[in-house]
């Protein structure tokens, strides 16, 4: 993949960045990440939108505040409607906060604005384009939009950075979705900002599109490009991300390293298969629950701080069981999620 260059230089409060350059990265991000000031720095956020009637009207973000480290993919995850795209949007400056602070690249996005915007790029997740123009000039076009010169616009490079060079020419409606949502990324690029924000990027991409936008996200990370990720698929969290805040009616729950995140998961399961068909169910206070998936097969799920899989097995041999085989599912992010969101629920 051809290197996608970002703009590191420092920016004066108040200066224009007409012509951005396009520099490589001089160092590693990720090694730097957590001495440098953040890329994204949100306090006490609040977003309560206007009323329809009587009444105070939605409120959408609760007192949100979270940084995010320079250099690295960063998810931001909820439920429908739980503040997600009104925080992308305020931070793209498509939507008025009601108070509180942001800031990109650090610059406030109130006190300077024009620095902010140009600090950060967004993909939507509406493929969004004029179809009669060709990928060079729909980059071309938007970068004239952001008062980019020509001399120093890169558009073939971008093109080639995501695997478009190819289709430079050809017009924009002839492209899959696979390379239309390509298309988007490198619009969001055409100034050269330091961080990139993707809104569900991989929604209704069937598998094999979703591992090649995954891909594509890890070799921006590694050109330098910082990276928030919004998405439905925990999975795809899991796998990319190194840090994640949830955020669920319009408050943070958490933020914390992805790995963190997956180990405060209690629960494990131990699937059984046994030596002969399950009558009654075999019992036992160790066992959060236990359950048939199959004649011979039993499925149990356990605390894993007060028990291990040996002990639950040694318990079920106990009752009269051989096992002639076993398998483990460990924790992962979907529980932690669901968890989580389900707790801040009946709260």
């Amino acid at each position: 993949m051809a290197l996608i260059k970002v703009h590191r230089q420092s920016i004066q409060p108040g200066a224009v960045r007409s012509q951005p350059p396009f520099t490589p990265t001089q160092s590693c991000p990720k090694c730097v990440a957590m001495t440098l000031p953040p890329a994204i720095s949100i306090n006490n956020l609040v977003k309560r939108y206007a009323p329809s009637g009587n009444g105070e009207g939605k409120l959408a973000l609760d007192g949100v505040s979270f940084d995010v480290p320079q250099g690295g993919i960063f998810g931001l995850l909820g439920p429908n409607g739980a503040g997600k795209s009104t925080l992308i949007n305020i931070l793209a400056g498509m939507v008025m906060k009601t108070s509180g602070t942001a800031k990109i690249w650090g610059f406030d996005i109130d006190r300077d604005m024009r620095n902010a915007k140009r600090s950060i790029g967004i993909v939507p997740q509406e493929i969004v384009f004029d179809p009669f123009f060709t990928p060079f000039e729909v980059l071309e076009n938007t970068a004239g939009l952001w008062g980019v010169a020509k001399p120093l616009r890169r558009s073939m490079e971008l093109l080639r950075a995501v695997h478009l060079e190819d289709k430079a020419s050809a017009y924009s409606r002839t492209l899959s979705g696979g390379m239309r949502r390509r298309l988007l990324i490198a619009k969001a690029l055409v100034h050269a900002p330091p961080v990139l924000v993707l809104d569900e990027p991989t929604a209704g991409v069937d598998v094999e599109l979703r591992r090649q936008l995954w891909e594509l996200v890890r070799e921006m990370n590694n050109a330098g490009v910082t990276v928030v990720l919004t998405t439905h698929y925990l999975e795809e969290a899991e796998e990319l991300c190194e840090r994640i805040a949830i955020i669920d009616h319009g408050k943070l729950i958490t933020n914390k390293p992805t790995r963190e995140l997956v180990e405060m998961a209690r629960e494990k399961i131990v699937v059984l298969t046994l030596d002969r068909d399950i009558g009654a169910l075999p019992g036992n206070p160790a066992f959060l629950k236990c359950a048939k998936a199959g004649e011979r097969v039993l499925e149990v799920t356990y605390d894993k701080d007060r028990t291990n899989a040996g002990e639950v097995m040694a318990l079920v041999q106990g009752q009269g069981f051989a096992i002639v085989d076993v398998t483990t599912r460990e924790a992962d992010l979907e529980d932690v999620f669901v968890s989580l969101t389900s707790a801040a629920k009946a709260a």
